[in-house]
């Protein structure tokens, strides 16, 4: 069901009158609450305050996309310029890292200027004491977001990669990073492909998911496992233990909003779990991979707009 309903829930999210439909829907308020920190910087970092005192580590993505103008490309910049300088005023920065798009900051207009405006985050990261990683997009631009992340890590060589398990690539892509000082945060994907590209069924991507896992464990690298699946986490506890991996040495990633109780509880037990923290206004496209990913979601959300509560 779930490898029918994701593409379905993908194709449809473009059209735009669906668009309307959630972007005014009273209940699209309860789910943007839910997997979104509020539209603020100033909200974004109360709550990454809320979530380190629970002994969680964050990474903040400031949500917008496939930015059309240099303008734009700006106004990212200087959203995290700005959020920088808040988590150090409030001393969050050792336990806070950035998550960028690099289609927020110019991509899909000229992957030079892409690669000017990310080093001006990394160099502000830099500065306060933290780091950037690089989010994953669609398949257009993989080659390109490895190449700019080949060329911010010779200046800043922690920042860090996302690779998406459901792509067919993604075991050679493990490869070629798993090496020292290399961070990669391993998700299972979020976006529509063509089949020729990327897994379709759910344990295929599963079983992508932990072939890429051990590669990642294998090597010198600082590997990050951003799955919410119950079988993945144990799974990854157990190829940790195998490999002689200590706590220190990876990390669980989380979506804000989901499964807090589980993000707490494998804290307590002494593992780093980031929690991914996305805010501001442009929270659409985030929103439908999020339906997509899990569409009980969907469910509920189709219920409380007929019923309008």
């Amino acid at each position: 069901m779930h490898a029918v309903l994701r593409p379905l829930i993908l194709s449809v999210a473009g059209n735009p009158a669906v668009r309307r439909l959630v972007a005014t829907a009273p209940v699209s308020r309860y789910l943007v609450s839910r997997f979104v920190a509020g539209v603020s910087t100033q909200q974004a970092v109360a709550a990454t305050i809320t979530l380190v005192a629970d002994g969680l580590a964050v990474t903040l993505d400031h949500l917008g996309e496939g930015v059309e103008d240099e303008a734009g490309t700006q106004s990212t910049v200087q959203a995290y310029l700005e959020l920088l300088a808040c988590l150090a005023a409030e001393g969050l920065t050792n336990r806070a890292e950035l998550s960028v798009k690099l289609s927020a900051v110019g991509q899909r207009l000229d992957e030079a200027l892409a690669l000017r405006n990310a080093a001006r985050i990394c160099a502000a990261a830099e500065q306060t004491g933290t780091t950037v990683c690089l989010d994953a997009e669609d398949h257009t631009v993989t080659d390109s977001t490895l190449r700019v992340h080949a060329e911010l890590r010779r200046s800043w060589p922690a920042t860090g990669a996302v690779l998406q398990a459901y792509l067919r690539r993604t075991l050679d892509d493990c490869r070629a990073l798993a090496v020292e000082g290399a961070r990669v945060r391993l998700c299972k994907g979020a976006y529509a492909e063509p089949p020729e590209l990327a897994f379709r069924t759910s344990e295929e991507v599963a079983r992508s998911f932990v072939r890429c896992a051990n590669v990642l464990l294998a090597g010198p690298g600082y590997p990050m496992f951003a799955t919410h699946d119950p079988r993945l986490i144990d799974i990854v506890g157990e190829r940790t233990r195998w490999y002689g991996r200590p706590p220190s040495s990876f990390e669980y990633q989380m979506l804000y909003g989901v499964r807090p109780a589980e993000q707490r509880r494998l804290a307590a037990a002494g593992n780093t779990v980031r929690v991914y923290l996305p805010y501001g206004s442009d929270w659409y496209s985030y929103l439908t991979r999020r339906l997509a990913e899990r569409p009980g979601n969907l469910a509920f959300f189709l219920r409380a707009a007929v019923s309008g509560n």
